[in-house]
């Protein structure tokens, strides 16, 4: 695990060290010690947000809708003019701005865990690899998805996986209905590359970037 400390962290997001403690309680950046943040927290904040760090992010239910409206569904937890709304801003929205504005579809984390839980901890999730795939990226071990967030810590426990950020195992707790998310992950490609879009590979991230500029070319 690489150490940063929170004035260099600062410098690379462009920043001020009081800013970086606010992501950090936010929970945004995560903090090993006083004064020292994990490196790969910023390097998957910058993946996401690029150096722009003041964009505000939409509610959850709205960066739910924005992913069915591009998905080509009709969000139903969003009233007509709601839904008018949106689908305007994302006729002029780029890939980055999307990024941005759906980073709180849900919060996520990586954990450890043995190589035996795979597959029990795929079939408890809404597993977003098979678009990944989809896309063009090769079959992975790893395992990402998502997971209501009453059930998160239940599967911690349940399959022993421990926070790790160069861990296998990426969960994404949501607030949002598990069956609108699993229609959303199984019927388009969106939500993936999504997710894709903010990792730290950069073949996944441009894997990723690619298709949302396709899906926002079709609004």
């Amino acid at each position: 695990m690489s150490l940063l400390a929170v004035g260099e962290a600062a410098e690379r997001l462009g920043i001020s060290t009081r800013q970086v403690q606010h992501l950090v309680a936010r929970g945004e950046l995560r903090q090993l010690a006083r004064g020292v943040l994990d490196e790969a927290s910023v390097d998957r904040f910058l993946a996401v947000r690029g150096t722009t760090a003041r964009t505000q992010a939409w509610s959850e239910p709205t960066a739910w809708g924005a992913i069915a409206i591009l998905s080509g569904q009709v969000p139903q937890w969003m009233g007509g003019s709601q839904r008018s709304r949106l689908k305007a801003r994302l006729r002029n929205l780029s890939s980055a701005g999307l990024i941005e504005r759906a980073r709180n579809r849900a919060e996520a984390a990586r954990y450890a865990g043995h190589p035996a839980a795979v597959e029990r901890v795929q079939a408890e999730i809404v597993d977003t690899s098979r678009a990944a795939v989809t896309l063009g990226l090769a079959t992975t071990t790893a395992v990402d998805g998502y997971v209501a967030h009453a059930a998160l810590d239940g599967i911690l426990v349940r399959h022993g996986l421990m926070h790790d950020d160069a861990g296998r195992f990426t969960l994404r707790a949501t607030s949002m209905d598990l069956a609108v998310v699993r229609g959303l992950a199984e019927e388009g490609v969106v939500l993936a590359a999504l997710d894709l879009a903010g990792s730290l590979d950069p073949r996944e991230r441009a894997v990723g970037t690619s298709a949302l500029d396709r899906a926002l070319r079709q609004v």
